[in-house]
């Protein structure tokens, strides 16, 4: 059985088969990608890892699974989910989010409305570490900008898109930001100035399309935009906080903690709800924490019976030093985003995979944990059924296909680092 490990079992891959076929084979049937919970198919390739190999005990079995879960990465990759949910939910029930949209529109001239909409989406999803709540909150305003205006409402959403994905992948508190951290052994602070300098590019010359394209529109806001800076200071604080390489459970707990007063203070919560929205919040995180932890025992139990080393035989053959490893990392994300259709259960299920890549070429954990997150997220603003474009059309009652047009930032991201990967002088 060692050296089928060392060589690489297909037949250990089973488990991760069958996960993708249950999970794809439901949503094609039933026209709902999410018509199968994630956590059911994955507990049901769980049970059939359980059944392979027979020449280890189940009682050794679980103690793989176990010490999977047991990784101090998982492990603190879900701490750092609930401390992420307790913030958001607090700032959020504090006004944190409409003061924050509130702010962008008063202060942005109505001349760039379209660019606007997705410079204040940049700033909400890279504060809020969501891109479903980021278009959530902006869907409707795009929809209204649109009615004003006479202007395209495709253009206006995929501007919300666009600024709600590159906060996916930048966000100190975002999900998939926190998975592909945890799994790549790195530092928050280093990853998110990798990242940055990789899609800042794409960022800026998706920023002038917009402009050009709504050079002709005029928006003024009929309503008074009223905001309270106390309300959008914690997303300051744990912005800056996290950037100064500060402990990042220390910030999100000071991030909570200045909500609750926030909150308070301006009436948004009362006394006697401080601890519901926290909780609320921390519940939110309960699927991604549960999923994490679930695939973790998989991972740990497909790498026991060397299905990890088949792959990695495979990509072995394909590629050639650092660049190619770096390609195969963007490949795995982008191939695993496709099948799952969530960017964060995709990086919890490469992550392992880039992890070995990134030891076997030279490849930096701040590298591989930004290619893993911008490959991840591109992918996941730009397929029809994501959770993402599905929410963008249900706000606006469009296709998917039809916002997919214009939501700029995810191609562009995409070509740019791809470009930097090819261009960069490396020592392979």
């Amino acid at each position: 059985m060692e050296e089928s490990r060392k060589k690489g079992n297909p037949g250990a891959l089973l488990p991760i088969g069958i996960f993708l076929i249950l999970f794809l084979g439901v949503g094609l049937l039933s026209g709902d990608f999410y018509a199968m919970p994630a956590i059911v198919a994955f507990l049901i390739a769980l049970v059939a890892a359980f059944f392979q190999n027979r020449e280890r005990s189940f009682g050794e079995k679980l103690k793989t699974a176990a010490e999977g879960i047991g990784n101090e990465d998982i492990i603190t990759m879900c701490l750092i989910y609930l401390a992420a949910g307790a913030f958001s939910g607090t700032v959020t029930a504090a006004g944190g989010a409409d003061s924050t949209v509130a702010l962008g529109l008063s202060i942005l001239p109505p001349g760039i409305a379209v660019a606007g909409l997705m410079l204040i989406g940049c700033f909400m999803s890279v504060s809020m570490g969501t891109s479903m709540g980021t278009i959530g909150t902006l869907a409707p305003i795009a929809v209204g900008i649109s009615a004003k205006t006479g202007f395209s409402v495709a253009v206006c959403i995929g501007a919300v898109v666009s600024g709600a994905m590159f906060g996916d992948n930048l966000s100190m508190i975002s999900d998939t930001t926190i998975a592909a951290v945890r799994t790549q052994g790195c530092e928050m602070r280093d990853k998110f100035k990798e990242n940055f300098f990789l899609v800042l590019p794409a960022a800026v010359v998706s920023l002038v399309i917009y402009v050009v394209v709504g050079r002709n529109v005029s928006y003024q806001v009929s309503t008074e935009m009223t905001y309270d800076l106390w309300q959008v200071l914690p997303y300051l604080v744990v912005l800056v906080g996290a950037l100064a390489g500060l402990n990042v459970f220390l910030v999100l707990i000071g991030g909570t903690v200045l909500s609750v007063l926030a909150g308070l203070g301006t009436g948004t919560i009362l006394l006697g709800d401080v601890f519901k929205v926290m909780g609320d919040g921390v519940t939110s995180m309960y699927d991604i924490t549960v999923i994490s932890m679930i695939v973790a025992a998989i991972v740990a139990l497909v790498k026991k019976n060397g299905g990890i080393a088949c792959i990695l035989n495979m990509i072995h053959r394909r590629i050639r030093g650092k660049k190619g490893g770096e390609l195969g990392i963007a490949a795995l994300a982008v191939l695993t985003d496709i099948a799952t259709a969530n960017n964060t259960v995709a990086i919890v299920i490469a992550g392992p995979i880039a992890k070995e890549i990134s030891s076997d070429y030279g490849i930096s954990p701040r590298r591989s944990a930004s290619l893993l997150d911008i490959f991840a997220s591109l992918t996941q603003g730009l397929i029809p059924y994501g959770a993402q474009l599905l929410l963008a059309a249900g706000q606006t009652g469009i296709s998917p296909l039809a916002i997919i047009s214009y939501t700029f930032y995810p191609v562009l991201m995409g070509i740019s680092v791809i470009a930097m990967i090819l261009l960069r002088k490396q020592k392979d």
